[in-house]
């Protein structure tokens, strides 16, 4: 392996251990934070040392597999299930679970991650408020498009369990926010497909059919 290629190597377990052990919820954090003791942030990417997030993606899920190996399915099980309850909740809102409870790389601080599609914020908030379900809402600025524009957050809370509702207008639907890991559309699964994962994993499923089709 050449030097650079061993760098690269070591800044992405190391990224990963920061995820992993230290709870750094952002692949660009995780890569800075990693790369400081070879130098440069800018020297580094020119030399191509720095990993790409599906790099440490990787690295991340392989240190989740070897040490998590005997809690791992369970945990996945019971976020996925919880999950499964909030997209029935919003069904109105045509929701989507994306992020790590989909690709199944979690660990005891992952959150669940809910895309939700209205046109109207406040018709969120009037269900939860309706189900007294107590909620915290963010801006937050998001690229889409080549365009940076504002999108709501919406934060709950499941038994310790923290959920992320990003709320999108109902237009953006069919235009999928692009994955950090991959750079292509992200991975997103609706209730009827997160239903078939589910029973696939409990033995539940009696459907036949593929529970990875969306």
């Amino acid at each position: 392996m050449r030097r650079d290629d061993r760098i690269r190597a070591m800044i992405a377990r190391e990224a990963a251990r920061l995820m992993y052990e230290e709870g750094v919820r952002e692949y660009r954090d995780a890569k800075r934070k990693a790369a400081k003791p070879f130098g440069a942030e800018k020297a580094l990417s020119l030399g191509s040392h720095l990993p790409s997030n599906a790099e440490i993606h990787q690295e991340l899920a392989s240190l989740i597999a070897a040490r998590e190996e005997d809690v791992l399915p369970r945990r996945l099980l019971g976020l996925r299930v919880t999950a499964l309850s909030y997209l029935e909740l919003f069904e109105e809102f045509s929701p989507y679970l994306v992020g790590s409870v989909l690709s199944g790389a979690v660990t005891d601080r992952s959150d669940i991650d809910i895309h939700l599609f209205s046109d109207s914020v406040e018709a969120v908030e009037n269900l939860l408020q309706e189900r007294g379900i107590p909620f915290q809402t963010e801006t937050v600025p998001i690229r889409k498009g080549g365009v940076i524009r504002d999108y709501t957050h919406i934060y709950l809370e499941d038994r310790g369990v923290e959920i992320e509702c990003s709320v999108y207008p109902v237009a953006e639907r069919r235009n999928r926010t692009r994955s950090s890991i991959t750079g292509k559309a992200m991975e997103r699964a609706g209730a009827a497909r997160l239903r078939r994962i589910v029973g696939a994993t409990t033995g539940a499923d009696e459907s036949g059919s593929d529970p990875t089709a969306e």
